[in-house]
């Protein structure tokens, strides 16, 4: 095997070595030996290691891969045919830049919205109390007037009794719709738990958009068109975007999602909001069902406190 140049941030920690007998053959270079563009850490799936490739564009597998979690210098970035963007880490090594994240922009802080969330209640209850004030005292406002006035009271006071009344109306009309919608997104939700388990056991396959193979992003586009109806974007970092937000752990002060805040149907996700790696269908009973690696397939997987998702959005 021919000597590389990889530009890994320090010699120390190892590589996954796959088909190869002897990793001593490569050469690990440290950082102040040449000028680098960023430095990212490889953010795949636990205790797996990340494919590294010859070339950006229809590149070959070098028969070594990148440690989850370890640190690496880019000396240059390139984007292939399909949009998507590589860095290489060595003389003629390259990886997906979709797999890892930026050393300096790793550590966001958790955004405290709980003052802001209690002064807008506070602010709430204290108009309300005003507006139930105000209403008290021209209800007594009512019993003083003069015997002139009682015919316009009256009337006034019928008015009110139709306004409850209509209120009353719309107000089980709005019941009436949104249980008719949750029995819509019960029903799709089941259908999209019922495809996805139909795609257990197929193969794994990067860029794939099956229905013989997946990738992960590939496989929820997929189910969500056909059982649901739903036309969803074609990739994590534009699938994060759609939907109602159920749980941010960046926001979360780094707490676990509990399966108790789950529905099903919901997307899981791994990574930070703007650079999401991989995408699962929640099922229920804490499992859900993703396109994980070539080695696994479409599998059913059940949520660890180890591997936890990061984000979690609802579209049903």
């Amino acid at each position: 095997m021919s000597k590389h140049k990889l530009f890994k941030l320090g010699a120390a920690a190892a590589l996954s070595v796959t088909g190869v007998s002897a990793i001593t053959s490569l050469k690990t270079v440290r950082a102040a030996n040449f000028t680098a563009v960023k430095r990212v850490k490889i953010s795949y799936l636990p205790g797996k290691s990340l494919n590294i490739w010859t070339n950006y564009e229809n590149g070959k597998f070098m028969g070594y891969r990148a440690k989850d979690g370890s640190v690496w210098n880019v000396a240059e970035t390139a984007v292939d045919s399909k949009g998507s963007l590589w860095y290489k880490v060595g003389t003629r090594e390259w990886i997906e830049a979709r797999y890892t994240v930026d050393v300096d922009k790793e550590t966001t802080t958790p955004v405290n919205t709980s003052a802001k969330a209690k002064k807008t209640t506070n602010k709430s209850t204290k108009k309300a109390k005003k507006t139930t004030a105000k209403n008290i005292t021209n209800i007594i406002s009512l019993g003083n007037t003069t015997k002139k006035k009682a015919t316009k009271a009256k009337a006034a006071k019928v008015k009110k009794a139709k306004k409850i009344v209509d209120a009353a109306v719309k107000k089980t009309t709005k019941k009436t719709t949104k249980k008719v919608t949750s029995m819509q997104a019960s029903s799709k939700a089941a259908a999209v738990v019922a495809l996805a388990k139909q795609q257990v056991g197929k193969p794994y396959a990067w860029g794939a958009n099956g229905p013989d193979s997946f990738d992960c992003s590939s496989l929820v586009q997929y189910v969500y068109q056909h059982a649901a109806g739903m036309e969803l974007p074609r990739t994590t970092y534009d699938q994060v975007k759609v939907g109602q937000t159920v749980y941010n752990k960046s926001q979360s002060n780094d707490q676990p999602v509990s399966a108790s805040n789950l529905q099903v149907g919901d997307l899981l996700f791994w990574g930070s909001e703007t650079a999401p790696y991989h995408v699962a269908i929640y099922i229920g009973n804490n499992q859900y069902i993703n396109a994980a690696t070539l080695e696994q397939g479409t599998i059913i997987q059940t949520m660890t406190s180890y591997y936890n998702p990061t984000i979690v959005k609802r579209v049903l």
